[in-house]
């Protein structure tokens, strides 16, 4: 019994060591690299970057961005709790405080200026690495960065837009805003290479470009691992017929889609449940409907 609680302990620091990894170097790619070279993103970072430069600029504040990170993210945990119900778990709470301790971290322990002495571009494109291979570190341990995933939540509620479209534009407005503060096109544009770089990243890391998992589970005890994904992983479930020809016994087989980065909780869930069970995880290439993309209309 020992043994099995030390385990669940280890596992724990284990994920969580990887996720404040990741968030930490997700920071340092924006610090390190894209705000030296003038460039700016997407997402809670790139609206804090933009807010912090309004503030900073125009009234003579010298308030950090991890700072102002931190605040956007917990008005939007807010306002989504409200909404879609308080759902989030600590992992995001975890990866979201983390993101503004890693920004304001490394804002104060690099030196000012282009300390790395790389081109312009380059700079921009290594810093969207880091932060993409930071962000598919916070997903693979079951994590949420927050920021315009929360934006995406809270839209979802009431109409079904595509998440990848939610996402989409929220960036293009986010670094658009950056020339009302006083950044030049170059920036702009930079800013989308940025956003382009971390989400081919992520993509490339957490299984090429498949974004969402088929998930069978066969198990005798299907009732209950339904129930566990539905309320925990917050995915539909379908129950599948079936009859094991060995046996000869009618079953279920428990069908399962969601995001890749969901992948891994449910696999926890579907361990804890029935460590017996049989899976299988697919990668499909289009997913339509609620939660996911709308049917095309042609």
């Amino acid at each position: 019994m020992k043994n099995r609680t030390l385990q669940i302990v280890l596992k724990g620091l284990k994920e969580y060591f990887i996720m404040a990894l990741g968030m930490f170097l997700y920071s340092f790619g924006w610090i390190g690299c894209v705000m030296p070279a003038h460039g700016t993103g997407g997402g809670a970072t790139g609206l804090s970057l933009v807010i912090s430069t309004a503030l900073n600029e125009w009234l003579g504040t010298s308030i950090q961005i991890g700072t102002i990170a931190f605040v956007i993210n917990v008005i939007l945990l807010i306002f989504a709790g409200f909404i879609v119900g308080w759902n989030f778990g600590i992992k995001t709470v975890f990866c979201v405080t983390m993101i503004s301790v890693g920004l304001n971290f490394w804002s104060d322990v690099l030196p000012a200026g282009d300390f790395l002495h790389l081109e312009r571009i380059l700079a921009v494109i290594l810093g969207g690495i880091l932060a993409g291979v930071g962000i598919a570190m916070c997903f693979s341990q079951g994590g949420s960065t927050g920021g315009t995933d929360i934006v995406a939540m809270i839209i979802n509620k009431y109409r079904t837009i595509s998440y990848g479209k939610i996402l989409i534009y929220s960036d293009f407005i986010i670094i658009a805003s950056s020339l009302l503060v006083g950044y030049h096109i170059d920036t702009v544009i930079y800013g989308y290479v940025m956003t382009a770089v971390v989400g081919y990243t992520v993509d490339m890391i957490m299984a090429g470009n498949q974004q969402s998992s088929q998930v069978f589970i066969v198990t005798h005890d299907y009732e209950k691992m339904a129930d566990a994904i539905a309320n925990n992983v917050h995915r539909g479930v379908t129950l599948i017929d079936s009859e094991g020809w060995y046996s000869k016994q009618a079953s279920k087989i428990v069908m399962v889609v969601c995001r890749k980065r969901e992948t891994s909780m449910v696999l926890k869930f579907v361990k804890t449940v029935d460590p017996q069970a049989f899976m299988t995880v697919g990668s499909v290439m289009g997913v339509y409907g609620l939660g996911f993309q709308t049917i095309p209309k042609d």
